[in-house]
């Protein structure tokens, strides 16, 4: 975020920069959480051991995309915008990289270990699954699959979302150029948050989606550009919030309290309650973060965050080729073999973390492309 934005600059040029943005640590916790929520979602029909209450619970893990979708317009927003503004779409090519040497060569690692696997498969006489259709690997090498080229989920299925976040990545600069959420009333900002889960709400009504799981390659994209823009006003809600933060901490927490109590009773349908929930619940969390004795302000969750999107990509993969090789009924798999699983998703995370994600956003962002750096370049996540 942006403290280690800072770090990098001071490491990259040499300059010395003093950060004006707080660190809010207690977002990335609750990423690296929400990460591991579609982990124990990806697996729950192996937990046959399992009480029936805690697999309903984790069969609704694919919210956490939700709420990803609306960190990351928050700190897109935090980290982005003013920089956008001053240097008008210029400053975009440098923005698109830098987003770019975040979520690509990640992508590309897991991406490859998929083909390698699917080759590995079709030449041992196996036949590569339907899950890996040759055809459309160009369109995954490009993070462009599910931009509604294809109506299936491929290769490795939980970047549909790093597809369709790099949309929202593209378009980011014309919004952060079009709208200055900074000069609107807070009426206005909540008026517009409103709408557009209203709007998000017609759209999956309209498809036929009763779940916010639903129909992902025909609307997933609509999806993430709503709630990646209903991310960048809560920011713009936050920076001006924040000088009162129990006030609206407490006022943000029973929204979403109240929220989640109408869909849980019935009451209201998940896609008109979660999105606005979870966006309350995210201005909280950000009101909150650096509070004393906030329990997601410690070390080893904010590390969890810290390489959430490792986990994120790696263990579905991971989880295809345990099947094969560990278990005998991938309905019936025992305690054991869970708890194997999900330790060797942690020791990939942390791996892929440092020795693929972090040398080669690095290594990309002090590169010269797709602009010669200047003295007055500042590198951000």
């Amino acid at each position: 975020m942006a403290a280690d934005a800072a770090a990098d600059l001071g490491a990259a040029t040499g300059i010395v920069v003093k950060n004006t943005r707080p660190e809010l640590r207690a977002l990335t916790s609750v990423r690296g959480i929400a990460a591991w929520l579609v982990v124990l979602y990806h697996i729950r029909l192996s937990m046959a051991f399992a009480p029936r209450w805690l697999i309903a619970g984790f069969a609704k893990g694919y919210l956490a995309v939700d709420f990803f979708f609306l960190l990351s317009g928050f700190v897109i927003w935090l980290t982005y915008s003013e920089r956008l503004r001053s240097e008008g779409i210029a400053g975009a090519p440098d923005f698109l990289k830098r987003r770019v040497a975040r979520v690509w060569p990640l992508h590309l690692v897991m991406l490859t270990g998929a083909a390698t696997l699917a080759l590995l498969m079709l030449v041992t006489g196996h036949g590569a699954p339907r899950m890996f259709p040759f055809e459309q690997l160009p369109l995954d090498l490009l993070m462009i699959q599910n931009w509604g080229f294809t109506d299936s989920l491929a290769w490795n299925v939980p970047a549909w979302s790093i597809s369709v976040e790099f949309a929202a990545y593209l378009l980011f600069p014309l919004l952060a150029l079009a709208i200055d959420w900074r000069r609107l009333p807070t009426v206005l900002i909540l008026g517009t948050l409103a709408l557009l889960f209203v709007l998000l709400h017609t759209v999956m009504s309209w498809a036929g989606a009763a779940t916010m799981g639903q129909l992902i390659t025909r609307i997933g994209l609509v999806r993430c550009l709503i709630e990646f823009t209903a991310g960048t006003a809560l920011c713009a809600l936050w920076l001006r919030w924040a000088e009162q933060p129990v006030r609206w901490a407490i006022a943000s927490a029973t929204v979403a309290a109240a929220l989640f109590a109408g869909w849980l009773l019935g009451a209201l349908p998940e896609t008109l309650a979660v999105p606005p929930a979870f966006a309350a619940g995210l201005m909280a969390l950000a009101l909150t973060s650096g509070m004393r004795g906030n329990p997601l302000d410690a070390r080893w969750l904010h590390y969890l965050g810290e390489i959430s999107y490792a986990t994120y990509l790696c263990h579905f993969l991971l989880y295809f080729v345990f099947k094969l090789v560990m278990v005998d009924d991938p309905y019936n798999v025992p305690p054991v073999l869970i708890a194997l699983f999900l330790a060797l998703v942690l020791g990939s995370s942390i791996a892929l973390y440092h020795l693929v994600e972090r040398p080669a956003q690095r290594a990309i962002n002090r590169s010269r492309w797709p602009i010669p750096q200047t003295r007055n370049t500042v590198l951000m996540q």
